[in-house]
């Protein structure tokens, strides 16, 4: 006899604190009806897959999401195919559910729906599991703050700056993760050398200069990011700003090689200097700042 699977299903775009209460409450229903947990999830939100701009509209892309999931739930984690998916009837779905990932249970979000025009509700999962006597949940938002947690207030919390305010709904520092390219080099004649990142078109990228700690092939260093369009040299004429990390006591050749760069607090907006000698006169006190924050961090 197959094993049966306690499901819940979502985007989770961010993993954060609300999804993490999600997957606890998961393993308590799964364990409860003697069923294995699994996460069903989209690797990148529809609203993105559909989108005619779908430029910086993720916190998680779906290389950084599916290691953050595992790390989240003791379940199982399945990506599932929009394409393949997202023109499907509601009741289609749900028999797939049934057969294919012999759903013996389903947990939801508040806020979750499926199926084309979303018109897959609660109340339509409620009925269709009551006629086959299947456990059906629907669980309320976790609050932090009074705020509803939510991946739509995380985008507009880390626009708005407020990095604080985003890590502690994420319930960990918001991360950014790319591959080291080769920039013009203006940094290392500054004397602070960057890294600069290609983090992809969809990653969500807060404007400005952050205290951070950069994770490097298994070892962890600070750092200052500076993310922006370079108002002061070389401006550049893009959609996506550029991501740019000067790590602290570190003297490494990583062209090529992915990082991750963990956001702790915002130093300052990217500012227009008068010169290069303004410039780096900041660039000192960022860094000094950002040491000053990081030390506090565990």
């Amino acid at each position: 006899m197959k094993t049966k699977h306690f499901i819940t299903i979502g985007t989770f775009d961010g993993v954060h604190a609300g999804h993490r209460f999600l997957f606890n409450r998961l393993n308590v229903l799964a364990a409860h009806h003697l069923q294995a947990p699994l996460v069903l999830y989209f690797p990148l939100p529809p609203k993105t897959l559909l989108s005619p701009r779908p430029e910086m509209t993720v916190l998680t892309t779906p290389d950084e999401k599916r290691p953050l999931l595992q790390q989240a739930s003791a379940a199982k984690v399945i990506a599932l195919d929009f394409e393949k998916i997202h023109n499907q009837t509601p009741q289609e779905f749900f028999n797939e559910l049934l057969t294919r990932y012999q759903m013996g249970g389903l947990l939801i979000g508040k806020d979750f729906a499926f199926g084309k025009d979303r018109q897959g509700s609660a109340e339509f999962l409620r009925t269709e599991c009551l006629k086959r006597n299947i456990p059906f949940e629907v669980l309320d938002f976790l609050s932090c703050h009074e705020q509803k947690i939510s991946s739509s207030l995380i985008r507009k919390t880390l626009a708005a700056g407020d990095i604080a305010q985003a890590n502690a709904f994420l319930g960990r520092p918001y991360e950014v993760t790319g591959t080291v390219i080769v920039g013009n080099k203006l940094g290392r004649t500054l004397g602070f050398p960057t890294a600069n990142l290609d983090t992809g078109i969809y990653k969500i990228l807060p404007l400005g200069v952050f205290a951070v700690k950069v994770a490097v092939e298994g070892k962890m260093y600070q750092g200052f990011c500076n993310i922006g369009f370079r108002p002061t040299v070389n401006t550049i004429q893009s959609t996506i700003p550029l991501v740019e990390v000067n790590i602290f006591d570190f003297n490494q050749d990583i062209y090529g090689k992915q990082i991750t760069v963990y956001f702790y607090d915002k130093l300052r907006d990217e500012t227009k200097f008068n010169g290069l000698d303004a410039l780096v006169t900041q660039l000192k006190k960022d860094r000094t700042e950002a040491r000053c924050i990081l030390s506090t961090q565990a």
